[in-house]
C-alpha cells in the first residue's frame, strides 16, 4: 500500500520491516488506521463535530477523489449519485489497482481509459495530493477523499462523514430532501453502524488479511455470526429499519456486494455466500434496483482487484473465475 513519511513516499518493501513489526504486536490481527482529515462541509460554512470552520456548500466547489473498487470510496459513490450531487462535486477515479506508488491515475499521454485520468490537477498519483494539502504529511494515502478546490486542502478522508455531509449539507442547492439519516432513528442507525462495521464492513478485512490461524478463525466466524444476524433481521424487515433505506443499508452495501466476487474467495470468507442467503439476496436486488445505484457497480473490477498480485494473499496473481453474478 505504501505510505507517506514526512511528505516522502515510501513503497511496500520500505516499509516492510515495520510493518511486520504492527503484524506481531498483534499476534496477526490486521488493524486499520484511522482517517487523518476531519473538517466538514456545513450549510453556512460553520464548524462540523471535528475540524475547522470554513468550508460552506456551494456548487463546484468541493472535488471527490475515489476508487471504484474500493467499498469506502463506493460510500460516498452512491452518495454522490442518489443525492443528486453530480452536477455539484466534481469527480477523479484512481486506478482500480494500488502500485508500488500507492493509487495512481492513467497516465494522460496512454489514454488506455480515460475514466482513470485526474482532470483536476493531472495528477499521477494520490499521494501527491495530500503533499500538496500537507507537504510534510506522514501517513496512509487513502481514498476517498474530499478536496475543496477554493483553499486547495483536504476537508475529509472519513468516508463515514463524507457521506453524512452528503446526506444533508447541499440540500439547499440541489433540492433533493432525502434523509438517510433521520435524527428520529440516528441512535439506531449508529448501533447498527458500528455493529456492521466491526463485524461485516472490516471484518471482511481482518479474515483476508489474518497471518494465523488463530486471527483468521476468529474473524471469520465472527463475519459469519454477524451475517446470519442481518439475515434474521431482514425476514421480517425489508431494509435493516424497516420499509425506508438509511445510511446503515447503504453502509451494508458495498461489502454485500463485493462478497461472492472477492471476499469469498480472495479473503477465504467462504462459510457460506451470500446468494445462500435468501433474504440478504433480496435486500441486495433491492438496494441495486434504487435509481443511479446499478452505475456505481463493478464486479469485474472487484473480482480481477481483489484477486490482484500479492505476495501474501496470492502470489501468482490468479483471478478465479467464480461466481456468475446476478448484477449484470
Amino acid at each position: 500500500m505504501g505510505k507517506l513519511v514526512d511528505g516522502k513516499w515510501l513503497n511496500d518493501e520500505q516499509l516492510l520491516a515495520s510493518e511486520q513489526q504492527q503484524y506481531k504486536e498483534t499476534n496477526g490481527r490486521f488493524q486499520r488506521d484511522s482517517a487523518a482529515f476531519r473538517n466538514w462541509i456545513t450549510a453556512d460554512g460553520n464548524a462540523g463535530i471535528t475540524g475547522e470552520a470554513g468550508f460552506k456548500a456551494q456548487t463546484g466547489r468541493y472535488h471527490l477523489f475515489a476508487a471504484l473498487n474500493c467499498p469506502w470510496a463506493h460510500r460516498t459513490l452512491i452518495y454522490r449519485k442518489v443525492k443528486q450531487l453530480e452536477n455539484v462535486i466534481s469527480l477523479s477515479l484512481v486506478k482500480p489497482l494500488r502500485t508500488n506508488n500507492g493509487w495512481v491515475f492513467d497516465d494522460s499521454h496512454s489514454k488506455s481509459d480515460p475514466r482513470f485520468q485526474d482532470k483536476l490537477y493531472g495528477l499521477s498519483a494520490m499521494h501527491e495530493l495530500y503533499v500538496k494539502a500537507n507537504p510534510e504529511y506522514s501517513g496512509r494515502v487513502t481514498v476517498p477523499v474530499l478536496w475543496d478546490k477554493q483553499q486547495e486542502t483536504i476537508v475529509s478522508t472519513e468516508s463515514s462523514e463524507i457521506i453524512r455531509m452528503f446526506n444533508s449539507a447541499f440540500n439547499v442547492i440541489t433540492g433533493d430532501q432525502q434523509d438517510f439519516y433521520p435524527a428520529a432513528l440516528a441512535q439506531k442507525i449508529d448501533e447498527l453502524n458500528d455493529y456492521i462495521y466491526r463485524n461485516i464492513n472490516n471484518g471482511v478485512y481482518q479474515t483476508g488479511f489474518a497471518i494465523t490461524q488463530e486471527a483468521y478463525n476468529e474473524s471469520v466466524v465472527k463475519v459469519f455470526a454477524a451475517l446470519d444476524i442481518v439475515e434474521q433481521r431482514l425476514s421480517h424487515n425489508k431494509y435493516l429499519l424497516g420499509d425506508q433505506i438509511s445510511e446503515a443499508d447503504w453502509r451494508l452495501f458495498p461489502t454485500l456486494v463485493r462478497f461472492d466476487v472477492g471476499y469469498y474467495s480472495a479473503f477465504k470468507c467462504n462459510l457460506r455466500a451470500i446468494r445462500d442467503y435468501p433474504h440478504l439476496s433480496a435486500y441486495l436486488q433491492n438496494l441495486y434496483i434504487q435509481p443511479g445505484v446499478a452505475s456505481t457497480v463493478h464486479q469485474d473490477i472487484y473480482r480481477a482487484g481483489y484477486h490482484s498480485k500479492s505476495p501474501m494473499r496470492n502470489p501468482n496473481g490468479i483471478v478465479p473465475i467464480g461466481f456468475t453474478s446476478s448484477f449484470q
